[in-house]
C-alpha cells in the first residue's frame, strides 16, 4: 500500500515522531549554521558547535501535531498530512497525553477538503473527539500489561549512572532473554511491538531505559552521545539478564536503538552470550545520517563536517556539551563490517525520511554471511510493523527459529 497524498498541503500540523522532533531540532540548528557561515572564522565554529549541541540533545517538547475533524461510530476523521494518509496501525494521544485512542486502516480520503477517514481499532481511555491530538508511532501506549494482556513485572536495572526502569516480561525458557533497545527521544512503549514474536519464541523480554530518558537517570552531560556511552546501559541489562538465568541473549534496536546495539556487541564483555540480532530502521552510520539532514536543511558541507569534527575531539567537548568526545567515525558499521560477528535481521524501509536506507543495505551487502535482509516500502522511520504487523512478526519468527535450529542462535 502505498501513502495517500504525501506532502499535499492540508489542515493537519506537522506530525509527531521522535524522527520528526529530531529533524526539527535540526533544521532550527540549521538557521543558525547558515548565518553562521557568512560571518568570521569563530562564528562558524560557534555554529557548527550549535548544530552538534542541538543534535545531541534530547528534546522533551510534545506538542499537539493532529487535527481531528469528527469522530464516529468506529471511525475517526483526520486533517491530511504524511503521517495520516500512510495505513496501517497507529495510535492518537488524546487530551494532553491523559487519553489514547488506536486508529487501523484508511477508509477514505478526501485530499481536495484535507480529510482522511480511518477505522478506529479503539480507545484505551479517554474521549474520542474533535480538537487536537499527538500522533503516535508505537501503537501501544501503555506498559506491556496494559498494552498488551501480558504479566509484567516492573524491575530497576543497576546501571553505571544510577538504576534504570524496565519491563520484565516472562517467558517460557529462562535462559533465552530478549533485550528490546529504543530509539533517540522515544519511550520504551515503541519496543511492544516485538514482544508477540519474541514470546512465541520462548524468551523472556527485557525493556529497559536508558540514561537520559525521561523515566531514567541522566547521563554526565544530559545529552545522547549517539550510542557511544548508551551502550553501558544496555550492558548492566545484559548482566541482569545473565545474573537471572540468561545463557543466550537475543539485542533488538530501532534506529539510535539500533547503533546502540551494535556498540554494545562491540564492547560488552557479554557480547559472546548473544546469538541473534534484530535492527529495524537502525542507525548503521550516524556521519551518513548528518548528512542527510544538513544537506535537506541547507547546512553547507563545512559546517556540517565541522560539526562532527567538534563531536569527536577531546579539546571541543565543552563547546559541543559533551562529556566524552563522541568520535561518529566509531558508529560507522559499513566501514567496519568485517568486525561483525553476529547473526543478524535487517528491516528498514526504503521510504525512511528520518534514517536512510542506504548505510543498512550496503552493510546487508556487506556481510550477506551473517545479515538476513528484510526490505520494505512504504513505512515511514521505524514503522514497518505499523504497516504490516503479521509479515513484520513473521519475519522476526522465522529469524529467530532458523537461527535456534540452525544452532547460532
Amino acid at each position: 500500500m502505498k501513502p495517500y497524498a504525501t506532502g499535499v498541503p492540508g489542515p493537519a500540523i506537522a506530525p509527531e515522531s521522535a524522527g520528526h522532533r529530531a529533524g526539527r531540532t535540526l533544521a532550527a540548528a540549521a538557521a543558525v549554521s547558515v548565518g553562521a557561515v557568512t560571518g568570521t572564522g569563530a562564528a562558524s565554529i560557534a555554529g557548527a558547535a550549535y548544530f552538534a549541541r542541538r543534535v545531541l540533545t534530547p528534546d522533551r517538547r510534545r506538542p499537539d501535531d493532529t487535527i481531528i475533524l469528527e469522530a464516529g461510530d468506529g471511525h475517526v476523521v483526520l486533517g491530511v498530512g504524511e503521517e495520516t494518509t500512510v495505513d496501517g496501525h497507529y495510535g492518537l494521544w488524546l487530551d494532553g497525553g491523559r487519553g489514547h485512542a488506536r486508529v487501523g486502516e484508511i477508509l477514505a480520503v478526501d485530499v481536495a477538503a484535507g480529510r482522511v477517514t480511518r477505522r478506529v481499532d479503539g480507545v484505551d481511555e479517554g474521549v474520542l473527539g474533535p480538537g487536537t491530538a499527538r500522533w503516535n508511532p508505537y501503537y501501544h501506549w501503555a506498559a506491556p500489561a496494559e498494552s498488551l494482556g501480558v504479566p509484567t513485572e516492573s524491575v530497576l536495572v543497576d546501571a553505571e549512572v544510577g538504576p534504570m526502569p524496565a519491563w520484565l516480561i516472562p517467558g517460557t525458557d529462562p535462559q533465552r532473554w530478549a533485550i528490546l533497545v529504543h530509539g533517540r527521544g522515544a519511550r520504551r512503549q515503541e519496543c511492544l511491538r516485538a514482544v508477540a514474536p519474541l514470546r512465541a519464541t520462548r524468551h523472556t523480554v527485557l525493556i529497559p531505559a536508558y540514561r537520559n530518558d525521561e523515566d531514567a537517570p541522566p547521563g554526565p552531560d544530559g545529552r545522547y552521545n549517539l550510542g557511544l556511552s548508551e551502550w553501558r546501559d544496555i550492558d548492566a541489562a545484559m548482566r541482569y539478564a545473565v545474573a537471572h538465568g540468561a545463557r543466550d541473549l537475543t539485542l533488538v534496536g530501532w534506529s539510535m536503538g539500533g547503533a546502540i546495539v551494535l556498540q554494545t556487541l562491540d564492547r560488552s564483555d557479554s557480547a559472546g552470550l548473544v546469538g541473534t540480532v534484530v535492527l529495524d530502521g537502525p542507525v548503521v552510520d550516524w556521519a551518513d545520517v548528518l548528512r542527510f539532514h544538513a544537506r535537506e536543511n541547507h547546512v553547507p558541507e563545512s559546517i556540517h563536517r565541522l560539526s562532527t569534527t567538534l563531536m569527536g575531539r577531546q579539546w571541543s567537548r565543552r563547546l559541543v556539551g559533551v562529556h566524552e568526545a563522541v568520535d561518529v567515525a566509531r558508529t560507522n558499521w559499513v566501514a567496519r563490517a568485517g568486525e561483525l560477528r553476529h547473526r543478524m535481521l535487517l528491516i528498514h524501509s526504503r521510504d525512511d525520511e528520518f534514517v536512510p536506507f542506504g548505510p543498512s543495505l550496503e552493510l546487508a551487502q556487506a556481510r550477506p554471511d551473517l545479515i538476513t535482509w528484510v526490505p520494505w516500502e512504504t513505512a515511514r522511520h521505524c514503522k514497518e510493523w505499523n504497516t504490516d504487523p503479521r509479515r513484520w512478526e513473521d519475519a522476526v519468527v522465522d529469524f529467530l527459529t532458523t537461527s535456534l535450529l540452525s544452532g547460532r542462535g
